[in-house]
């Protein structure tokens, strides 16, 4: 009896490398990434951060040496926090004039102002307490008051906007915060500014080396109060409608890994809109963690998350491994 096989086999497409490289669907560039930084205040050299081999506070002082990095590297964009000298309860040095974010955002596109500013506008990096916004003193439930929390997120974003950020990306997970903000920087007169909008940030477990990173850990309590439950996945999508409603030009999902399926949900319902995901802290130290135990390749891993998130819908990727994809694109 002959043996009877397909005609057709997938095979076919795979054997030769070239081959492969010519049908392949989703390739990763380096203009699709977008690299953080950790900008400290005061001199000094750069601050190894233990939970994020290979990653650093950046003094001011040391500031230009990062960005000439980056920029040799032709990474397009950079995401900016701040770790300043003083907090206070309303974190005023996010928006103060001397701030060590302010002095960043001078700083940097005087050295370099082809390369875009993204300028993250949250104030648990300058709050004495870690929360992310104004901490509401009437009820003594030791929760965010939202509204009163508004108008000192506008201050924070004209004081950015002032000083050369390209682009604004509100990240507190404030009800109102992109209307708020897009109202204050058409006010004055900064119509052309786009909003990043932060607009599923899940109340996840994967920030936690982040928390070390930026100096910006809550005193009390958590976020889960104003950050989305990982457990929910139509919300994003009421997420997105409001910031979309709000004046937000582009939308992000933070987490990424773990929320693929938000990335591409969102992508399919709004797919004229520009989508960032980020690549959070967690996930980048554990496939760092993994791979310094040689349990893992480091280099494939990276290379494949990334281009997951992109095949999920993501246009543009914030992560940690950005000068490392980088590099390596440039061999």
């Amino acid at each position: 009896m002959t043996a009877t096989f397909p005609t057709v086999r997938m095979r076919r497409l795979r054997q030769h490398p070239k081959v492969r490289d010519l049908v392949r669907e989703t390739e990763l560039s380096i203009h699709d990434l977008i690299c953080p930084i950790f900008v400290k205040h005061g001199q000094g050299e750069n601050i190894p951060i233990s939970s994020m081999p290979g990653q650093y506070q950046v003094h001011l002082n040391k500031l230009t040496e990062e960005i000439d990095l980056i920029t040799s590297l032709n990474i397009p964009a950079i995401l900016l926090f701040g770790i300043p000298k003083e907090k206070d309860n309303i974190g005023s040095r996010g928006f103060n004039e001397q701030g060590v974010i302010i002095q960043a955002i001078r700083i940097i596109k005087k050295h370099a102002p082809a390369l875009v500013i993204i300028s993250d506008v949250c104030l648990c990096e300058y709050t004495d307490h870690g929360h992310c916004g104004v901490i509401d003193e009437h009820t003594g439930c030791l929760d965010v008051n939202n509204d009163e929390t508004l108008p000192l997120l506008q201050k924070q974003a004209i004081a950015h906007v002032k000083a050369g950020a390209d682009i604004i990306a509100p990240s507190g997970a404030i009800d109102g915060m992109v209307q708020a903000i897009r109202t204050a920087l058409d006010d004055n007169d900064f119509k052309h500014i786009p909003i990043l909008s932060y607009s599923m940030k899940y109340a996840s477990a994967l920030y936690g080396p982040f928390r070390e990173a930026a100096e910006g850990s809550p005193e009390f309590g958590d976020r889960r109060s104003y950050q989305a439950d990982p457990a929910n996945s139509n919300e994003a999508l009421r997420e997105a409608q409001l910031d979309i409603a709000e004046g937000a030009d582009m939308l992000m999902v933070k987490p990424a890994l773990a929320y693929l399926d938000i990335i591409a949900r969102l992508k399919n319902a709004f797919p004229g809109l520009p989508m960032c995901a980020y690549q959070v802290s967690g996930e980048y130290a554990m496939i760092k963690a993994a791979s310094e135990k040689g349990w893992l390749d480091e280099e494939r891993v990276m290379l494949e998350t990334l281009v997951s998130i992109k095949r999920a819908g993501a246009d543009m990727i914030i992560t940690y491994f950005a000068k490392d994809v980088a590099t390596l694109f440039a061999k």
